[in-house]
């Protein structure tokens, strides 16, 4: 089971998960997050791991898929702090292939490369 919470404040909206992240709550996350960015008027957008205590591949994922779409992430475990910091590694790799990416197939007005 997941809890999801809610907590506003003048400078950022939270997102407190608590219970287990794996493949039947992972939707019910990504739904919390899409109305809650919808509406966080120039806040900052928290996700709060700190009551996570199971976190499947699929919960991985969805972490790095909210990270890619500017989610800050609190946690205070070791595992918690550990999978954050392996996620912003892919991350960064990710956005490193894609401009790589982008750069080689940018061609000028002659359509040379």
């Amino acid at each position: 089971m997941l809890r999801i919470s809610v907590i506003d404040s003048r400078t950022e909206r939270r997102l407190v998960l608590e219970g287990k992240l794996i493949a039947p709550w992972v939707a019910e996350l990504r739904s919390a997050w899409k109305a809650a960015n919808g509406e966080i008027e120039g806040r900052a957008l928290v996700v709060d791991l700190e009551n996570i205590t199971v976190l499947s591949q699929e919960g991985e994922n969805t972490l790095l898929e909210l990270m890619s779409e500017g989610a800050k992430f609190r946690c205070s475990g070791v595992l918690t702090k550990h999978v954050i910091q392996q996620l912003r590694r892919r991350s960064k790799r990710n956005w490193s292939k894609a401009v790589q990416t982008s750069r080689s197939s940018v061609r000028d007005d002659k359509g040379q490369k």
